[in-house]
C-alpha cells in the first residue's frame, strides 16, 4: 500500500487499470449477449443476465491492488424478496463495492452512464435504469421503472444523496428512493459505506489506496407508513447509516 501512495506507481498503474476496465467491459459484452439469448425465454426479469453483468464490475474490483473491500453482513437478506436499497454515495468506488454483494438488483444511474459505448448497452440489457437529473420527466418515468421491477421481485438500488459527496460527509438523503419503498409496500434495506472517499476521487481518475467497508443494516419496515412519512424515514434511515459509519471509524481507531 505504501508503495502505491507514490504518484510515480500510482499514475501508471492506474492508466493500466482503466485499460483493463475497457477490455472487461469489451470481453463482457458477448458474455451479456450470450447469455441474454440463452435465458430469454425463462428470465423475463433479467436476474441472471444482470447478476452476470454486474459481476463484471465485482470482477474490476478484484483485480485492483488499490482497494481491499470489507463485507460486513449479518442480515443476509432474501435474495429474492424485493427491498429498496439505499446507500452514502462518496466515490465512484461505491459502485463496485455494491456490485460485490452475493445479490442482484438493478441500479439507478444518470443517463450519460447509458451512453457510454458497450457499457450501456450491457446496462440496459441488465435491466438498469437511466435517470436525467432534474428532468421531471424522466423522474417520473425511472420512478415507474423501478416501480416495475419492485413489482418483479427485483431489488433497486438508490444512492438518495443524489451525488457524490465532495469530502466524504453524508449529504441529506432526498425522499424518493423512501416514498417508493412506501407505495410499494417493500421495506428499505440500508448500506453503510466507510472508507470509499479517498479511493477514486471525484473529478480525479487516479485511484488511491483504500480499505472500504460496507455494511448491511437490518432493513426498515414501510409497514403502515404513507407518502407523508417519507421525509421522517429518510432521516430515520439516514440517522442508521451515520451512526454505522462512525461506529466503523471508531472501530477502525480503536
Amino acid at each position: 500500500m505504501l508503495v502505491l501512495r507514490s504518484r510515480w506507481i500510482a499514475a501508471p498503474l492506474s492508466a493500466l487499470l482503466w485499460a483493463s476496465y475497457v477490455a472487461i467491459v469489451i470481453l463482457w459484452t458477448p458474455l451479456v449477449l450470450l447469455f441474454r439469448l440463452l435465458t430469454f425465454p425463462w428470465d423475463p426479469d433479467r436476474y441472471r443476465v444482470g447478476r452476470v453483468f454486474h459481476s463484471s464490475a465485482a470482477f474490476a474490483a478484484r483485480i485492483n491492488p488499490f482497494w481491499v473491500f470489507r463485507i460486513v453482513d449479518h442480515v443476509r437478506p432474501d435474495d429474492r424478496r424485493p427491498y429498496v436499497l439505499v446507500a452514502n454515495h462518496s466515490s465512484f468506488t461505491d459502485v463496485f463495492l455494491i456490485a460485490s454483494l452475493p445479490w442482484e438488483m438493478k441500479f439507478l444511474s444518470k443517463k450519460s452512464i447509458f451512453q457510454i459505448p458497450l457499457l450501456g448497452w450491457q446496462m440496459t440489457v441488465a435491466g438498469d435504469v437511466p435517470i436525467v437529473r432534474g428532468d421531471r420527466e424522466s423522474v417520473r418515468e425511472a420512478m415507474r421503472e423501478l416501480r416495475r421491477r419492485l413489482d418483479r421481485r427485483l431489488s433497486v438500488l438508490f444512492f438518495p444523496e443524489g451525488t457524490r459527496s465532495q469530502d466524504g460527509s453524508l449529504g441529506e438523503f432526498r425522499e424518493g428512493a423512501f416514498r417508493l419503498a412506501i407505495e410499494a409496500g417493500v421495506d428499505v434495506l440500508p448500506l453503510a459505506i466507510v472508507g470509499a472517499a479517498g479511493s477514486l476521487p471525484k473529478h480525479s481518475f487516479l485511484f488511491h489506496p483504500a480499505t472500504a467497508t460496507l455494511v448491511v443494516l437490518a432493513p426498515e419496515s414501510t409497514a403502515g407508513l404513507s407518502a407523508a412519512d417519507a421525509p421522517r424515514l429518510a432521516e430515520r434511515v439516514r440517522e442508521r447509516i451515520r451512526e454505522t459509519i462512525r461506529a466503523v471509524h471508531e472501530e477502525r481507531r480503536s
